[in-house]
């Protein structure tokens, strides 16, 4: 069968080493006569990979020990809940710097439900008309309980290079899709939030980094299974995990280990999307909504000169075997997802198949 190269924003591509040793533990895990989904959560034998995980986690990104890491349900939707039952006092209020679609939902999730969220609308455009971040209106308020923020917006495009000055107010980050593309201080944020589904594991894990003083602190009608403080006592065993995805995430994490940590995959990061912009730049039958310097490095979204031409063009791509170029449903146009299991190589095939397509229809 021919390859086909997957650009989906997620669930997205995993790197193959990771499927393959899962494809042969996945009836017969380490022996035992069962597959690593049939194991209990809490035999010896499914801790022993749970504490794996963790521990491997907490070093490529160089977790400190007063940071609780929890293995959880719900998707980054479940987190946009969870943020403010665990944080935000009734009488209080937080701060929302609002620079895409993901970020404005979380900000919705809070104001419609648990309490005063200020609305910071953080993007503007330049003269040429594409859109950049505006750092100068990330400015917290006074007596704000936390500031959150999405690091990189899929749905957008758009990504945060710097991080605002919140002071001794927690910043807490939705970091769902540039997880592990980047080194991170992770003693700049309060809380870390991320869904596995694109840098890795399936769909189905979420995982929260935690500032251990910012534990304890959730609303009396917090569901258990999103109050931070009961997760952290039960070592993310409070209920069944997704036990399948929380193995995976732990052979990403040797992957990445292995592969030279974070910073190698940084390099590689910067290196395919060069590769991306540095043809579209150049070649007018392609437009990029976003400034060059909060371009997303793991979601290129553009548009066709000629957007007539949008279902010819998923049309040849997916017969070429390139799937999940369509961009998200709020903004239409095209998306390439470049994740951290994404090889040069299949940035070098989409850009030829771009330069193909652009000169048929120009």
């Amino acid at each position: 069968m021919t390859k086909a190269w997957n650009y989906g924003a997620g669930p997205s591509m995993l790197p193959p080493e990771v499927m393959a040793q899962a494809q042969k533990e996945f009836c017969d895990f380490n022996n035992l006569g069962i597959g690593i989904v049939e194991m209990s959560h809490r035999s010896a034998e499914y801790m022993a990979v749970a504490q794996e995980a963790e521990a491997l986690l907490r070093e490529i990104m160089n977790i400190p020990e007063d940071y609780a890491v929890l293995f959880e349900q719900g998707g980054g939707r479940g987190q946009f809940a969870a943020v403010p039952l665990n944080l935000l006092p009734e009488d209080g209020h937080a701060d929302y710097f609002v620079t895409g679609h993901w970020s404005r939902c979380a900000y919705k999730e809070c104001a419609e439900r648990y309490g005063k969220a200020i609305l910071h609308e953080c993007t503007a455009k330049n003269e040429q008309g594409q859109i950049y971040i505006d750092y100068s209106s990330m400015q917290v308020t006074p007596g704000s309980s936390y500031a959150y923020v999405c690091l990189n917006e899929t749905v957008n495009g758009i990504e945060m290079f710097e991080l605002p000055d919140t002071g001794e107010v927690p910043l807490i980050a939705d970091m769902s899709s540039d997880i592990l593309t980047s080194p991170i201080d992770v003693r700049r944020f309060g809380a870390i939030i991320f869904g596995a589904q694109k840098n890795v594991a399936p769909a189905g894990l979420t995982v929260t980094i935690v500032r251990r003083d910012l534990v304890g602190k959730a609303r009396k009608y917090c569901p258990s299974v999103l109050d931070w403080s009961v997760l952290s006592s039960y070592d993310s065993m409070y209920n069944t995990p997704n036990t399948f995805a929380w193995y995976m995430a732990g052979l990403a994490f040797k992957w990445i280990k292995r592969i030279g940590g974070v910073s190698a995959l940084e390099q590689r990061n910067i290196a395919k999307s060069r590769l991306l912009y540095g043809y579209m730049e150049q070649e007018p039958f392609y437009q990029l909504p976003i400034a060059p310097e909060c371009r997303s490095r793991v979601n290129c979204v553009f548009t066709l000169k000629d957007e007539s031409l949008n279902a010819e063009f998923l049309k040849q791509a997916a017969a070429e075997r390139l799937i999940g170029l369509k961009g998200h449903k709020v903004l239409g146009g095209m998306r390439a997802s470049i994740y951290n299991a994404m090889p040069l190589e299949g940035v070098e095939v989409l850009k030829d198949f771009l330069t193909r397509f652009a000169k048929a229809h120009s």
